[in-house]
């Protein structure tokens, strides 16, 4: 249990990455392209690295929204387009 507690924030989600989530979903379900929406200020500004855009695009919620082939469509443009 100890172990366990002290490699817990490694699994933690930041607030901040939590509402980028519900924006992106949100904007994707109004009709949006998803590589618009990951170029938007908002989604920019609070992840500010490919990585980090990246990283978004693996949680379970934005893949079932997005579907699993277009979250790797966009994970790898944005691969691409940081190298």
């Amino acid at each position: 249990m100890a172990l366990k507690d002290i490699f817990s924030f490694l699994f933690q989600r930041s607030a901040g990455e939590e509402r980028v989530a519900q924006y992106v979903i949100r904007e994707h379900d109004r009709g949006r392209a998803l590589s618009e929406i990951l170029e938007d200020r908002y989604v920019v500004n609070r992840l500010q690295s490919p990585e980090q855009r990246a990283r978004l695009l693996d949680r379970p919620e934005i893949i079932q929204a997005v579907g699993g082939d277009m979250a790797e469509a966009a994970k790898a443009s944005i691969s691409s387009a940081a190298s």
